[in-house]
């Protein structure tokens, strides 16, 4: 099984109704997302019903999930769980820890969020970094005075570059 450790035996498969949706499952396995079986919406009346998918990202390739349709629920559990047997066979612990890693992260930004932080992203920063190699507030005027030449100097020998390039 591609490296995983079972010591204390197998995780069962859960299913976990969706709170927004009431003809939605979300299915795990211990603590991760393993897919999803849900009555279709907008399909018309003569297509499967049921849908459900079988996987999670991050953890694969774009591709390795699977899907499907089923005339009945029973049909789309059965449906996958075969296809999430063939899906676990080529996982290895660190796939599942990726999606942990990938969960754990979308909760703390939220939570930022949520209280009126930003993301260290978001936030405004006026550090940059000199062609001399040092890093400056730019936002400071004695810094610009010393900097300024070395940006100058370094963006007029690019763009002679440039026009020697483009000749």
């Amino acid at each position: 099984m591609g490296g995983l450790r079972f010591d204390a035996g197998m995780p069962e498969l859960t299913r976990r109704r969706y709170k927004e949706r009431a003809d939605c499952w979300q299915i795990y396995f211990d603590d991760v997302q393993a897919g999803t079986i849900a009555k279709r919406t907008g399909a018309p009346i003569d297509k499967d019903p049921w849908e459900w998918s079988a996987g999670f990202y991050p953890g694969c390739e774009p591709g390795e999930i699977r899907t499907g349709t089923a005339v009945t629920f029973d049909h789309a559990r059965a449906d996958f769980e075969q296809a999430w047997r063939v899906f676990l066979s080529n996982r290895t612990e660190a796939d599942f820890q990726e999606w942990r890693d990938a969960r754990d992260w979308t909760a703390r930004k939220y939570a930022m969020w949520a209280a009126g932080e930003r993301l260290p992203s978001q936030k405004r920063n006026s550090l940059m970094r000199c062609s001399c190699g040092e890093v400056f507030d730019s936002h400071k005027l004695e810094n610009n005075l010393i900097h300024v030449p070395h940006i100058t100097k370094a963006h007029k020998a690019n763009e002679i570059r440039r026009q020697q390039t483009a000749e």
